[in-house]
């Protein structure tokens, strides 16, 4: 079932021209400098779109296992770029495959823009997960639902890491399948693939407020982690490269409030 994407209107409006673009259950998000916003790269998306899923459902006919599995497969001899991608990725952080979706939707439509369109800033949200490529410091909220760091904290992404992917994982609300409890797991990783499987993946492990020092710990041994936090209720867990921002919660400047594939 489809939910309202209601933190997208938390969004600053300034730096980035935003549409949205659907098909079926996918809901893409779009903001692109003004200076390099071409009308087509809507259609163009459109059309990324169809062709993944095509894809995506083809393979997934002949290996059920890809779509089902939640623990690391292989992809077969000949299979296509997206499907090898996400696989390899399941076999990288231990999920199953389809725990990179919506990271890989984002990231394979977001360099297939830059390509052809050659555009110098780009955000692409898909439900929570999102592939960033940025020329100027952007500040990333995370959205928590009920916790009382929802929207408040978040982190100061520099130019130097683009392009990057940043992911959330909630177990607490959104009908993407989770283990855990956590309100929110934000991660961030070059590959946008991997920070949403890794996203999932340490989402899953928090049932509980004394789980949020051991995964803690175990994210900081990854090393192609860039940062991460952790929400649980009224605890909240940081790490990594990136400067940790707290936000007044009337903000909306350049600031952006994700949450997890809902």
């Amino acid at each position: 079932m489809y939910q309202p994407r209601l933190y997208r209107e938390k969004i600053g409006k300034t730096r980035f021209r935003y549409f949205t673009t659907s098909y079926l259950e996918t809901d893409l998000w779009i903001g692109i400098d003004p200076g390099s916003y071409h009308e087509e790269i809507e259609a163009f998306t459109l059309n990324k779109i169809i062709e993944l899923r095509k894809i995506l459902e083809n393979y997934g006919r002949k290996n059920n296992e890809f779509l089902r599995s939640f623990s690391p497969v292989e992809s077969t001899t000949g299979a296509p770029g997206i499907i090898r991608e996400m696989t390899s990725v399941s076999n990288v952080s231990g999920s199953g495959p389809m725990a990179s979706v919506a990271g890989a939707f984002a990231q394979f439509i977001g360099r297939s823009i830059i390509k052809k369109y050659n555009v110098n800033e780009l955000i692409i949200e898909n439900g929570g997960d999102c592939f960033i490529k940025i020329k100027e410091p952007l500040n990333i909220s995370v959205f928590a639902g009920n916790s009382p760091f929802s929207g408040k904290t978040g982190l100061s992404v520099t130019p130097e890491y683009s392009p990057l992917g940043i992911c959330t994982s909630s177990g607490r609300f959104g009908h993407s399948t989770s283990f855990g409890k956590a309100d929110a797991v934000m991660v961030a990783c070059k590959n946008t693939l991997l920070a949403d499987a890794y996203a999932t993946i340490f989402c899953n492990k928090i049932r509980r407020e004394s789980d949020m020092k051991s995964v803690l710990a175990e994210i900081k041994l990854k090393k192609l982690i860039l940062a991460a936090i952790l929400i649980f209720r009224k605890k909240i867990g940081i790490t990594g490269n990136f400067k940790f921002k707290l936000f007044d919660e009337g903000l909306v400047t350049n600031q952006c409030v994700w949450v997890k594939k809902l």
